[in-house]
């Protein structure tokens, strides 16, 4: 019997057999392909929902302090007593405004701590120190009012690589949009709130490399000074 069919047997099944390593080679490379695409998929989803997310409760956050913001007139008959200082200053910056004021937004977090719903928040830009040209937004609080009201206490971000915080204020006294309000100066507007806020926030990092914007208006409780235990 020849041995030449057998040999061309032999040598026609292990083409075969690298055929089908080539075929389920490149079908592993497709499959590998298509996982590495939905996976880049859903992490990018996953990025852009934290984003969103992150300017949603920032947003949230802001308007709800911004509408427990107050001033005080309660001040001691002894002005070298006076220990504190209720205010309301927002001053234009870029890309962020700063907000300085005193509200009803405290929460107290300790058992038998000695605080209570008033606070000092700031709001402001600050670069981030590990990313050149990064800003985020910074929320400051200090649970005791005193004296400085744009210093003291802890700071933490609240929104990541901002492109814009924005805020306008409606004052009803001339009806008009202002941007910048300080109720600690005779030619501001001493010793009042205004009636509305605009906050304009724009965030880094949207959908295709575009900005994510948000925006939101908010009215504000106390729009007159409280004076209830004040002598007249």
């Amino acid at each position: 019997m020849s041995l030449l069919p057998r040999a061309r047997q032999r040598a026609l099944t292990l083409l075969e057999i690298l055929v089908a390593v080539t075929i389920m080679a490149m079908v592993a490379i497709l499959i590998y392909g298509a996982f590495d695409g939905v996976s880049r998929s859903k992490i990018g989803l996953a990025r852009l929902n934290s984003r969103f997310h992150q300017g949603r409760a920032a947003m949230r956050r802001l308007a709800h302090e911004l509408s427990g913001a107050y001033i005080s007139l309660h001040l001691p008959f002894n002005q070298a007593l006076i220990a504190s200082k209720t205010v309301f200053i927002s001053k234009e910056g870029s890309p962020a405004d700063r907000l300085d004021m005193s509200t009803f937004s405290h929460r107290r977090v300790t058992a038998d701590a000695r605080e209570s719903d008033q606070n000092e928040l700031s709001y402001f830009g600050c670069p981030d120190p590990e990313i050149s040209g990064k800003i985020d937004l910074c929320r400051r609080e200090q649970a005791i009012i005193d004296f400085e009201p744009g210093k003291g206490g802890s700071v933490h971000v609240v929104a990541e690589d901002i492109d814009l915080f924005d805020l306008k204020y409606l004052d009803p006294q001339s009806g008009l949009w202002v941007d910048s309000w300080d109720s600690t100066q005779a030619i501001g507007q001493p010793n009042r709130l205004p009636i509305q806020a605009r906050i304009t926030l724009v965030l880094r990092g949207g959908p295709g490399g575009r900005t994510i914007k948000f925006e939101e208006k908010v009215s504000f409780t106390m729009v007159q000074p409280l004076t209830f235990a004040v002598p007249r």
